[in-house]
């Protein structure tokens, strides 16, 4: 991003010394898909913002030297991008710590909380893009041929040294400098719409997922019957008890045939595709719900709450009760 030093010139939302009128300008400019506090208390210093924001996405300068937290909204929420372009940011994202600079953006996921403290060498400065979870699932569908079983969760720090995260962030800057070119015809919904569709999909290629198997072989025809059948039936039964005998005899074919087509259009197994998929449930409801952690595990039919949660970590790199915390 270094040669797109001063991004959305014409889009100020907010300049003050006061960290309050930031964390609400955010607030604004991400539309209810985050919500924001302060680390350490409400820091001086100047705090600008500015920002452009459409319907699939939007996007933010950041300029502040404000240690927060930012929690995204769970569910199909929203996916976030992190460039810097000068200074540093220590962030983590669970248990996942990345030092966030011009080599390096963070990848946030729906329902993630990450925490921000720019470091005070240097003027700390980073675009922030929303992309909407509809859009990624929208791409990655284009990509494989068909939709996503589960959410789509990214690792957290990419690379943007290598030739892959270079490309993240050409497109990137791409979109800032039609942003900022004042051409009515970048002021296009569906020009603004093309342009990050180009993004997401050099992101699903370029940063590891919990699908990137299913992408191993480009574009790929629709499920066979069989897969549909096993599918279906774990979806309808995914509070039971199931066995890996019960999915093959759901799509009609032995247990090695249904483990293959698992493992070659969904790169895993049935029984990891039946507990990635019960503890997204779990998560969804988690967060949507009052009840008790346990109450909402066993009801999607969790017999082990110690080897649950250590799944659960395992997979959104915190506890349940984190989850349930932030309700």
């Amino acid at each position: 991003m270094n040669a797109v030093r001063e991004p959305l010139r014409n889009y100020l939302i907010t300049q003050s010394q006061n960290p309050a009128d930031l964390l609400n300008a955010a607030a604004r400019l991400f539309g209810g898909s985050i919500t924001t506090s302060p680390l350490d208390g409400l820091c001086s210093g100047d705090h600008e913002l500015r920002g452009v924001a459409a319907h699939d996405f939007a996007v933010g300068y950041f300029a502040s030297p404000l240690d927060v937290r930012v929690a995204s909204a769970a569910g199909r929420g929203s996916y976030f991008l992190n460039i810097g372009i000068s200074g540093a940011i220590s962030a983590t994202r669970g248990s996942l710590q990345a030092t966030l600079d011009e080599a390096t953006a963070g990848v946030v996921n729906p329902g993630d909380t990450q925490e921000l403290r720019p470091l005070r060498s240097s003027r700390t400065r980073f675009v922030g893009l929303r992309i909407g979870a509809p859009l990624v699932d929208q791409e990655f569908t284009t990509l494989t041929g068909h939709p996503p079983v589960s959410t789509i969760r990214f690792e957290f720090a990419l690379d943007m040294a290598k030739s892959k995260g270079r490309a993240v962030r050409l497109l990137v800057r791409s979109l800032l400098e039609q942003l900022d070119s004042g051409d009515l015809l970048f002021q296009r919904a569906e020009l603004q719409r093309s342009q990050l569709r180009c993004i997401v999909t050099a992101l699903l290629l370029a940063q590891p997922h919990s699908h990137t198997g299913e992408l191993r072989d480009g574009p790929q025809p629709g499920h066979p019957r069989s897969l549909r059948a096993a599918l279906a039936f774990i979806e309808a039964n995914l509070t039971e008890h199931i066995s890996l005998g019960d999915i093959a005899q759901a799509a009609n074919c032995s247990q090695r045939t249904i483990s293959s087509a698992f493992r070659d259009r969904l790169g895993l197994s049935p029984l990891s595709y039946v507990r990635n998929l019960r503890l997204d449930r779990i998560r969804e409801d988690l967060l949507a719900s009052t009840d008790h952690v346990g109450t909402i595990a066993y009801r999607w039919g969790i017999s082990h709450l110690g080897r649950f949660a250590d799944a659960y970590r395992h997979r959104f790199h915190e506890l349940p009760s984190d989850t349930a915390a932030r309700r």
